[in-house]
């Protein structure tokens, strides 16, 4: 027997030789191949708009991704900014405590140079009197007291050692938060490690999923001087549930690599911005 091609409106004229042909299922059985191909044309058309737009949406949602990466980034950039101007205005002077100076202390008696006048014209009071015929007896002492050549003498206070420097001004460094510092502190990684730990940590709140809820929460923390995470607080909010998940997140982070000011490490505050996105 010769294969017949079912697509081919041969084999329905030779099944329905010598038949009633005006009955109905000969029209319906010469259409077939034309519903056929039509089918076959719409069901390629539909497959092709469905997988255009499955890509379409793909690419969306990576461009999509891509500008919320570049946002946060500048978000960023643009807290650090804001820090860095605060703490130019900020500018704390070390306390210099002035130099103590000694008084010098001073004779004040004058001396007089003597006069040399004739016998006549010296008044009598002013006469040197002659030891026996002084009025009052004068009781002269047998011991030799050296006294003092230099008529400069220098009042020295027991309370203060002379030529002592003063105390240098005591730096509170380690308790001091910054804002900004010579080296800021970094997560271990860089800013890409950052996001792809908080990408994959958070865990979307139940109820805001329910009630369409999304946004950009952030979190203000301070890395202390060992690089742990403390202080951790919400700075921007934008739902009860998405704030304490960001919180969480945050809070659970390891050590960063401490921040640094004049060689040593500082506690310095930083700021993440955490993304809230339902798919």
């Amino acid at each position: 027997m010769a294969k017949i091609d079912l697509y081919d409106p041969k084999w329905i004229e030779m099944v329905f030789a010598n038949k009633n042909r005006e009955y109905g299922a000969y029209k319906l059985r010469k259409g077939t191949s034309n519903r056929n191909i039509k089918a076959l044309l719409i069901l390629a058309i539909a497959a092709a708009l469905v997988g255009g737009f499955l890509v379409y949406k793909i690419q969306a949602q990576k461009a999509e991704e891509a500008r919320m990466a570049r946002m946060e980034a500048m978000e960023l950039s643009k807290l650090q900014e804001q820090a860095k101007k605060r703490e130019k205005k900020e500018i704390v002077k070390p306390k210099i405590q002035p130099k103590k100076e000694i008084p010098v202390a001073r004779q004040t008696q004058k001396f007089t140079a003597p006069v040399i006048k004739k016998d006549e014209l010296v008044k009598e009071e002013n006469q040197v009197k002659q030891m026996d015929k002084l009025d009052e007896k004068v009781a002269v002492g047998t011991e030799n007291i050296k006294g003092t050549t230099n008529r400069t003498v220098e009042a020295v206070r027991n309370d203060i050692a002379v030529n002592t420097p003063p105390p240098a001004p005591k730096q509170e460094v380690t308790q001091k938060v910054f804002d900004v510092v010579e080296e800021m502190p970094s997560y271990p990684g860089g800013p890409a490690a950052l996001m792809s730990y908080l990408n994959s940590n958070i865990r979307y709140p139940v109820v805001a999923q329910e009630n369409g809820v999304q946004g950009r929460v952030v979190i203000s923390f301070v890395v202390e001087t060992d690089g742990s995470i403390t202080q951790v607080r919400v700075a921007r909010s934008v739902d009860p549930s998405l704030d304490k998940e960001a919180e969480r997140v945050v809070s659970a982070m390891p050590h960063w690599k401490p921040g640094r000011q004049n060689g040593q490490a500082v506690r310095v505050k930083y700021n993440v911005p955490v993304t809230f996105k339902l798919q």
